[in-house]
């Protein structure tokens, strides 16, 4: 019963649809933060990418508004969090990883390098 309350830690990417506005990007950002936190889970590291080119057109879009997320839950969260992003029709594609112990260790090594870079200039 108890390791199905561990939480995990996750990594979601969201890829919005270019045309929309700064505030609808921002309000569909929070409407997935909240759900993460709405069922149990942890946020951690959030990351608006902003606009990119996208690798390949997805309904003939070159470029998506991408977000990531690093987030703590329970394994069911996902599929809830599956349901929402295949019914929301400004996410153009998502991913959700499940990230080992190494990864959240890179990650942190990732931002903590970058959080230098930046007090030193």
């Amino acid at each position: 019963m108890a390791t199905e309350n561990k939480l995990q830690d996750y990594e979601l990417m969201l890829i919005f649809t270019p045309v929309l506005s700064e505030e609808e990007y921002k309000n569909a950002q929070k409407k997935f933060t909240d759900l993460i936190v709405t069922h149990g889970g942890e946020l951690g590291e959030l990351h608006p990418w902003g606009l990119r080119s996208l690798a390949y057109p997805i309904a003939k879009k070159t470029t998506g508004l991408y977000y990531v997320v690093e987030f703590k839950a329970p394994a069911d969260l996902n599929a809830k969090l599956e349901i929402q992003m295949n019914r929301d029709e400004s996410i153009m594609r998502h991913m959700v990883t499940r990230l080992d112990k190494y990864a959240v260790m890179y990650n942190g090594r990732k931002r903590n390098k970058a959080e230098e870079t930046v007090s030193q200039n």
